[in-house]
């Protein structure tokens, strides 16, 4: 599954931290993961878009910074990352949208 990390020592250090202490917890979440992102036809880039633009709406900028991460490693052009946060401007507001872009510029630049 593309959007499974495999190598726990890539990821940042707090989730790092729990896949550590607790490998049953993190390998069920990684098997949600699995499953939901298999459970229905949207792959690649599209499902990518769609899981920084949740990130995006939920105001998280360590979600955003690995979904840019994965999609940058994925090949996906930071004009299509961009395009995201201003796509959201109408949906989550101006300020927030804002963030979230320069959330994404922190990688795409």
């Amino acid at each position: 599954m593309a959007d499974e990390i495999t190598d726990i020592d890539e990821l940042p250090s707090t989730p790092r931290d729990l896949a550590d202490t607790h490998p049953d917890v993190w390998a069920a979440y990684t098997d949600l993961g699995r499953a939901t992102a298999d459970a229905g036809p949207i792959d690649g880039e599209e499902k990518r878009l769609v899981k920084l633009a949740l990130a995006v709406a939920a105001e998280s900028e360590g979600a955003v910074h690995s979904h840019v991460r994965r999609a940058l490693d994925e090949g996906i052009s930071p004009e299509a990352l961009r395009q995201v946060a201003i796509l959201a401007i109408p949906t989550i507001g101006f300020p927030a949208a804002m963030a979230a872009l320069s959330w994404i510029d922190d990688l795409a630049e």
